[in-house]
């Protein structure tokens, strides 16, 4: 049986693809202002996911169309950089 620490195949996606981030901020209008910072106009939907159980935080699901590997890795790391995101996912 193989140990799955010892499998480095890299998974094969293919592109251009749909793809979803799970965003985590304070406050909605954090997480729509960061969006429209690091994507700007392109095509995308953002819909809630939830709210902490203290309330102090919300995810949202960004999906947006990524035209290869380099977009989506930009598109990550830029939203994690932001500073009203607190988590990328």
């Amino acid at each position: 049986m193989e140990n799955i620490s010892d499998i480095k195949q890299k998974v094969q996606i293919d592109y251009p693809s749909n793809w979803q981030y799970k965003l985590i901020t304070m406050h909605e209008d954090h997480t729509k202002e960061a969006v429209l910072d690091v994507i700007n106009e392109r095509f995308h939907t953002l819909t809630h996911s939830k709210n902490s159980k203290g309330g102090k935080y919300i995810s949202m699901n960004l999906e947006i169309l990524v035209q290869n590997e380099d977009d989506r890795n930009f598109i990550y790391e830029a939203l994690k950089a932001h500073h009203m995101v607190k988590m990328v996912l």
